[in-house]
């Protein structure tokens, strides 16, 4: 219940902050995307045991501060959870490996299904290659960067939120 009422004022505040500060922070046209990034790095935390949680109060925030379609977001970032924790999984003594793949391929859902909404459910005309190469790459390389510092303080906050139990 704690991980809950925490997971509501800390995403919000995860989306000022992406809205004010790190949207102004560009690559070319491309943006860290640092809900991503938080919610990938939460899952693939071994004490953290509601990450799909997470990504819906995630999602649903986002998708509300957003001009995307609803549900774009939303999907997307459960779509990353659900590979985190799959991931987790198969790397579960390397969860910094395991994050560095979900944050490749989450940035390319991320912006694969924007890419997609807009074009095919706004009708906008937008060239491929110059997405790619103008906001996809530097996005993915923004992301790729982050991630170390974010998966640091993600992993001091888990273990906040989600002690060990002591063995005896």
């Amino acid at each position: 219940m704690l991980q809950f009422l925490f997971s509501i004022p800390f995403l919000g505040l995860l989306v000022v902050i992406q809205s004010a500060v790190i949207s102004q922070m560009r690559l070319l046209n491309g943006v860290a995307d640092l809900m991503l990034l938080v919610l990938a790095a939460l899952a693939v935390q071994d004490n953290v045991r509601n990450a799909w949680l997470w990504a819906l109060v995630g999602g649903l925030i986002a998708t509300l501060a957003s001009a995307l379609p609803f549900g774009v977001l939303l999907g997307s970032y459960l779509a990353v959870s659900g590979l985190a924790l799959l991931l987790k999984r198969w790397f579960n003594k390397a969860p910094l490996l395991a994050l560095l793949i979900v944050v490749f391929t989450g940035t390319l859902i991320v912006q694969g299904t924007s890419f997609l909404a807009v074009v095919l459910l706004q009708g906008g005309s937008l060239p491929l290659g110059q997405v790619i190469n103008l906001i996809t790459l530097p996005s993915l390389l923004l992301n790729l960067l982050l991630c170390l510092p974010l998966f640091l303080i993600v992993r001091d906050m888990a273990a906040w939120l989600y002690p060990r139990e002591l063995e005896v």
